[in-house]
């Protein structure tokens, strides 16, 4: 009898696998037409010395060797690691305005609106509002020499070290709605009687803030910093394109930037392009890998 159950037990499950993969088999095929075929093409020319259209030799491992040994790719990559270094910012902002949206401070509902609005607007908007600010005549150097500090007034967007200034300063605004919003909607899921009971308790407010909130946020944490990531390395192409045309030179140039040169301005070098996007992904998935990673270890060891 117990024989019998089981075989029917396994047999619904199989049934129900079976169910499943033809449930998800079409958008599966989908996904692999929209997005696989043009992964492995990418893949294939960035062994070529492609040129969009007909040139396609197979030249193996060349563009690689190429980028490696390019002085200006390291300049790039290293642009796409020093935005990366305000991520602890945009999350720290980010929290802060969750908190104060969370606890509806006066006028609570017209800020939600107002933090989130650069996240719904073109990013090429606000980066050309940003190259408006801060150019050499504009607003920014206009308020500081009406306030006699004219030494201050510089060419922002013309040299290395303030036009990545600019960028980080814009990629911070864009990113403080969406952060805040991830982590309002963490807070809303912590349940309100572990509060209640902590108030029991006689828990003060940073006691909840630091013995409740942020520890059962850790998994929100975890996700932003995975998407900001992607986004540091992938989606700064409209800012840099919009604020600073990745100039001067390359000083202000991201890999991601560079793929968009290579392939469309003028050089049409396309398999040089798509090698370019190969390393690109091989670092965002290093570096997602290695977050989930340390989260999985980070559960592991507080559990």
């Amino acid at each position: 009898m117990n024989k019998s159950r089981r075989l029917k037990k396994r047999t619904l499950l199989a049934e129900e696998n079976r169910q499943g993969w033809l449930a998800v088999l079409l958008p599966l095929v989908l996904i692999a037409a929209i997005d696989g075929y043009p992964m492995v093409k990418g893949i294939y020319e960035s062994f070529t010395n492609w040129d969009g259209l007909f040139k396609n030799d197979f030249i193996g491992f060349r563009n690689y060797v190429k980028i490696l040994t390019d002085s200006d790719f390291w300049k790039m990559l290293s642009n796409n690691f020093i935005l990366l270094l305000f991520l602890p910012l945009q999350i720290l902002l980010g929290l802060i305005v969750a908190v104060l949206l969370y606890e509806e401070i006066p006028g609570w509902r017209f800020y939600r609106s107002c933090y989130y609005l650069p996240q719904v607007t073109s990013a090429l908007s606000i980066g050309y509002l940003f190259a408006i600010l801060f150019g050499m005549d504009g607003p920014i150097n206009s308020i500081l020499r009406s306030i006699g500090l004219g030494g201050l007034a510089v060419n922002w967007l013309g040299s290395r070290g303030t036009a990545l200034a600019v960028i980080m300063m814009c990629m911070v605004w864009i990113n403080i709605g969406w952060q805040g919003m991830l982590f309002l909607g963490g807070m809303s899921q912590i349940p309100t009687e572990v509060y209640e009971a902590a108030l029991l308790d006689g828990a003060g407010y940073w006691n909840r803030m630091f013995k409740i909130t942020l520890p059962m946020l850790v998994h929100t944490v975890e996700y932003s910093c995975v998407m900001s990531v992607i986004w540091c390395f992938t989606g700064l192409f409209s800012l840099i394109a919009s604020i600073t045309n990745g100039g001067p030179g390359y000083d202000t140039t991201t890999v991601d930037y560079m793929i968009y040169i290579k392939a469309f301005q003028g050089t049409s070098k396309f398999g040089y392009a798509c090698a370019l996007a190969v390393i690109l992904m091989v670092i965002v998935v290093f570096f997602t890998v290695l977050q989930m990673r340390s989260a999985d270890r980070a559960d592991d060891w507080s559990n």
